[in-house]
């Protein structure tokens, strides 16, 4: 497979990963996390530090809102709920 096909394959998938994380809102990304050691926010960093790599001037922002679909102060306000006390034991168990 070269490289052009490569790629447009990684982004359909990509592009397919965010929009079944906007069907599942109700996953929190505490949730994520625990059990995936990574969250909305981890692919918000690796965007932006794909944007870095390509030299593209895309803030931190930017890149959140491209995970999350709208700004981030938004879905949080929206989606997002506090973690209980058995989400944060897992998650601090998890780090063990």
């Amino acid at each position: 497979m070269d490289q052009d096909i490569q790629d447009k394959l990684d982004a359909t998938a990509f592009r397919r990963l965010l929009s079944h994380l906007d069907s599942r809102k109700d996953v929190q990304n505490i949730d994520l996390m625990i059990l995936a050691d990574f969250c909305r926010n981890c692919l918000g960093k690796w965007y932006k530090s794909a944007a870095d790599d390509l030299g593209i001037d895309l803030s931190s922002d930017e890149a959140r809102e491209r995970i999350y679909g709208m700004p981030y102060a938004q879905w949080k306000e929206s989606h997002q709920l506090p973690a209980t006390p058995e989400q944060l034991a897992a998650f601090e168990a998890r780090k063990k």
